[in-house]
């Protein structure tokens, strides 16, 4: 962390960032190869380092019926509610696998930082699309909004209990959480992305996603 270049990391950030939102729905390809790169660089070598395999297991395992419950809520909610509650959740696991990424460490807890705040961006946007700026719901927005902002926070500190946990309870929790990301990568973001319609050149924004944060992470 002490070699960091600022320029360096200023300059990605905002490539980054820009990709993402100027691409539009294709633009979440180059935050599908962010993630999917943090993802497996700070989180997958630990896991292997680990090597317990009934941790990995049961961890996954809870990751992957989550996901796929929060998957079945959604398709049966519709509405405002069931969008913010989904958002909702979808922070407060975001912030909880935030929470894992730095009790491994401050560089892997920065790079799932730039990645996840790439999301919440994304999703700022969809909920602002959703409520609207009626004067008459401002107070309800303004609540909504603040609800949704603790939520990653929340899902921090749920995680830092792990300080002092048993090495087979972090080892599930890094394996819950790297299904979580996975799964945001191959059943949100890339779904979405291709709806958009696919070109070699969106395609590509996958790979540079991937490239930069590997790049971004050299520059630490």
């Amino acid at each position: 962390m002490d070699g960091i270049n600022p320029c360096a990391f200023t300059t990605l950030l905002f490539f980054l960032s820009f990709l993402g939102l100027q691409g539009g729905g294709r633009g979440r390809l180059a935050y599908a190869g962010i993630v999917f790169s943090a993802a497996a660089v700070e989180i997958l070598p630990h896991l292997k380092h680990e090597g317990a395999l009934w941790p990995i297991v049961i961890g996954g395992g809870l990751g992957v019926a989550a996901m796929l419950g929060l998957k079945s809520i959604g398709e049966r909610t519709e509405g405002k509610v069931g969008l913010v509650s989904l958002i909702a959740a979808d922070l407060l696991i975001d912030g909880v696998v935030l929470g894992m990424a730095f009790q491994a460490g401050a560089k892997a807890g920065l790079l799932l930082t730039i990645a996840l705040t790439i999301e919440v961006l994304f999703l700022a946007l969809s909920v602002a699309a959703e409520l609207g700026d009626a004067p008459e719901r401002r107070i309800r927005n303004f609540a909504t909004t603040s609800m949704l902002a603790l939520m990653m926070p929340v899902g921090v500190v749920l995680a830092s209990p792990l300080a002092s946990a048993p090495e087979a309870m972090v080892t599930g929790a890094f394996a819950f959480g790297l299904v979580a990301l996975l799964y945001l990568v191959t059943e949100e973001l890339l779904v979405e992305a291709h709806e958009a319609g696919d070109t070699p050149w969106a395609t590509g924004l996958f790979f540079v996603g991937f490239l930069a944060l590997l790049i971004l992470e050299d520059t630490m």
